[in-house]
């Protein structure tokens, strides 16, 4: 049985050890993505412990981002894995960015090293590219004279944008990080907006910009792409306020 050969601390509370149960079924193949815990009190019975602790940990596995926890019967109850490293990662970046533990701009200029190798090794064939070329479309349209520009639906189209470019250099671990920066400074991002002195003319060169980014990667110049979206990321953090050594 797997309790008689786990060595964990006689402290430990108890819903560490159904975490770390959860982990050694992942590792060994036992539990995979889309399968199913077993029931609260199976699994509270299995591991000696009470299903309160069962409870506190299936909420942490949530929000992780590696369970949904369904609730009543049929198809969609129970507790399925899921695979979702931006959720956990981005949720933490977001508090420590609240507290000022992380500086912004030390966020920013991760994001810019981050998207910079991405640009430069993504797959001109890669399916996210076609993705990227509707949103940009998107973006164009939302912002043209006749539609004015919605700035809450223009920077949520951006960072669909911008993670489908990363999406296309292939590295699950780099999209998952991208995703968790993001998350972690759009509120931020909306609000530096108010600082912009015309946020239409903002955008129109924000699209601009994009097009001559995605142009980049289509044609196979990772080089000139990478500088495009670094040039790109910081110009809007620059004219929004935040400089390079900004304390917030």
């Amino acid at each position: 049985m797997w309790l008689d050969h786990i060595n964990y601390d006689y402290y430990m509370r108890t819903h560490e050890l159904v975490l770390e149960w959860i982990e050694k079924q992942l590792s060994d193949g036992e539990l995979y993505v889309g399968g199913r815990l077993p029931g609260e009190r199976t699994l509270a019975e299995q591991l000696a412990v009470s299903r309160t602790s069962v409870r506190e940990a299936i909420r942490i596995l949530e929000a992780m981002g590696v369970v949904r926890a369904g609730v009543g019967s049929g198809k969609d109850a129970g507790t399925v894995v899921i695979a979702d490293p931006t959720a956990a990662l981005g949720s933490a970046l977001r508090l420590h960015v609240a507290t000022q533990h992380l500086p912004v701009a030390d966020i920013v200029q991760t994001r810019v090293l981050l998207e910079s190798w991405a640009a430069a090794n993504a797959k001109t064939g890669a399916p996210s590219l076609a993705e990227a070329e509707r949103l940009l479309a998107e973006m164009e349209a939302a912002g043209s004279a006749e539609a004015g520009t919605d700035v809450g639906n223009f920077l949520a189209l951006d960072v669909r944008f911008h993670l489908a470019l990363a999406a296309a250099a292939g590295n699950a671990v780099v999209s998952a990080m991208m995703g968790s920066l993001r998350e972690a400074i759009e509120g931020y991002a909306a609000e530096l907006t108010r600082n912009l002195p015309d946020w239409d003319v903002t955008s129109k060169r924000l699209i601009s910009e994009h097009r001559g980014i995605l142009d980049a990667i289509t044609s196979g110049d990772g080089v000139r792409a990478s500088e495009l979206v670094a040039a790109h990321i910081e110009g809007y953090y620059r004219e929004a306020g935040l400089g390079p050594h900004h304390p917030n």
